[in-house]
């Protein structure tokens, strides 16, 4: 994007209300960061290699995951898989985001700069899944403000992680933020269920080693979402058909 563009983009009506729907959001998801820079420090990584992560992963709750079965020496498909199974969301967001932008070329799908509060301030926003001009502006508000809220925490973090003592409780404060998070993005009864299930299976599982417990969180809460799901499409066909039925007998 050259300059003259990128002045029009921060100029745009749809790029300020991104970023100033996502001000509030901000401050969660910079604990957040922080809390995740300390934590890579304070686990072992090098700094160089704790800023690479922050900057390329650019996935705080996979990061958080990995974090301990890396310091512990886990196996790397155990690694591999714990991170995956964090990150599955991120597949059903992608099949939502292509009903707004599949049609840009590929070199502009935003893949990178998708995460959790962006993609419900944007649902929130435009509900119908139909392009429109004023979308990759308010995208690109949105994730922009998300990105710095991130970064510049974790990168502080991670600079500042030898200085900033255990004591602060910072991992409470991560775990209040993720919190605050969470819960503004649950709606309906199916995801408020598959978070009670989750969090339920973490703490029962809890003595598995090599954190096993999020990868049974996980599963649980997935089964519980879908069931959830199906039982309530199954109750409304079945409502369909009563209300068919009396219709039938009433024009007899």
């Amino acid at each position: 994007m050259n300059l003259p563009a990128l002045r029009a983009q921060l100029r745009d009506p749809s790029f300020r209300q991104g970023a100033s729907d996502m001000l509030g959001a901000g401050l969660g998801v910079g604990a957040w960061g922080l809390v995740t820079g300390v934590a890579m420090v304070k686990g072992g990584m090098s700094t160089p290699l704790a800023l690479f992560m922050s900057l390329t992963v650019y996935a705080g709750s996979a990061q958080l995951a990995v974090l301990p079965l890396m310091a512990a020496g886990a196996p790397l498909w155990v690694i591999w898989l714990t991170a995956s199974c964090v990150n599955l969301r991120f597949v059903i967001f992608s099949s939502m985001w292509r009903s707004y932008f599949a049609h840009l070329p590929r070199r502009r799908r935003m893949g990178y700069f998708s995460g959790d509060v962006i993609f419900v301030s944007f649902m929130k926003r435009y509900p119908q899944p139909e392009p429109e001009a004023t979308q990759l502006p308010y995208f690109w508000g949105a994730a922009t403000t998300n990105w710095l809220a991130w970064q510049i925490p974790s990168v502080a973090g991670i600079i500042l992680a030898n200085a900033i003592p255990l004591s602060w409780g910072l991992g409470f404060a991560g775990v209040l933020a993720l919190l605050g998070i969470l819960l503004s993005m649950l709606g309906e009864r199916s995801s408020w269920l598959a978070t009670a299930v989750a969090g339920s299976a973490a703490v029962a599982a809890f003595a598995l080693p090599l954190k096993l417990n999020i990868l049974v969180a996980i599963a649980a809460a997935v089964a519980a979402g879908l069931a959830m799901e199906s039982g309530e499409r199954a109750l409304r066909r079945a409502r369909i058909r009563l209300a068919r039925g009396g219709d039938d007998e009433g024009d007899a």
